[in-house]
């Protein structure tokens, strides 16, 4: 058994420093750091690449709470100001990607930079930095599964549970599950698939989408807060699709590059 040592890392004065707010930096910067190591790997500019990254943090960041909101309505039209408050959590990767790639890649098209190359770099990025956000969920107790009594079961204090759960008091740590399975990703990403997949740009960034949507689809079954679209959790729904992008995407872009 686990729990949550609470969401603040330090207080600075008057100012309470989260430890969400430092796990996304702390995952943006590795990301940027990798993201410039393997353009100078692969002879891309990495200064180009860099600023391009930088569009598409922030609009990835824009996008990830705008997906949020969009599917919580209900609380945020009653609570307009909650809607700027980030460090409370409350950001969706499927927007964040959707937000990162429109952003950037309007910066990269307009530019003619390889916006192909871009997205494959970025795959690494991405899976490790989503392993590293997704602590962010345990500090702030938000983004578990159902009851269990597991041995790794998370503990989640009162004011946090579910009410149709509220006299539990032990649940699946999905973030955990998904962390691994973001680490994973990213192993296969680097040290499996990057230089299988090299003569086809893009085919990397779509084997990303396929492999993180596979774990998605699974932690997504346990967790107690899903995003929903009717009866549907929008998230499962994403990811099906991101699935059939990959294993439709990726065999097409290889056979059009033969090796």
């Amino acid at each position: 058994m686990f729990q949550s040592p609470g969401a603040i890392a330090v207080h600075v004065g008057p100012i309470a420093i989260r430890w969400y707010g430092v796990l996304m930096a702390t995952a943006m910067a590795l990301g940027l750091w990798l993201a410039h190591r393997d353009a100078r790997r692969r002879g891309l500019d990495p200064e180009r690449l860099l600023k391009a990254s930088e569009l598409a943090l922030l609009g990835g960041l824009i996008g990830a709470r705008l997906y949020y909101v969009a599917f919580n309505l209900d609380y945020y039209s009653q609570f307009p100001g909650k809607i700027f408050a980030l460090w409370e959590g409350g950001l969706a990767i499927h927007g964040g990607v959707l937000g990162g790639i429109l952003a950037g890649g309007v910066y990269a098209w307009r530019r003619r930079l390889p916006l192909r190359q871009y997205l494959d770099v970025a795959a690494p990025s991405l899976a490790i930095g989503q392993a590293i956000g997704r602590w962010g969920n345990f500090f702030n107790e938000e983004a578990f599964g159902r009851p269990t009594d597991l041995p790794w079961k998370l503990f989640i204090s009162p004011p946090h549970r579910p009410l149709p759960y509220a006299q539990a008091e032990f649940f699946h740590p999905t973030f955990l599950y998904e962390s691994l399975w973001d680490v994973a990703v990213f192993g296969l990403l680097v040290f499996v698939l990057r230089d299988r997949l090299a003569r086809a740009p893009s085919a990397l960034f779509l084997a990303y989408v396929g492999l993180y949507s596979l774990g998605r689809l699974i932690t997504e079954g346990l967790r107690t807060d899903p995003l929903m679209l009717g009866p549907l959790r929008v998230a499962q729904l994403v990811s099906l699709l991101g699935m059939i992008l990959a294993l439709v995407g990726v065999p097409l872009l290889l056979r059009r590059r033969p090796a």
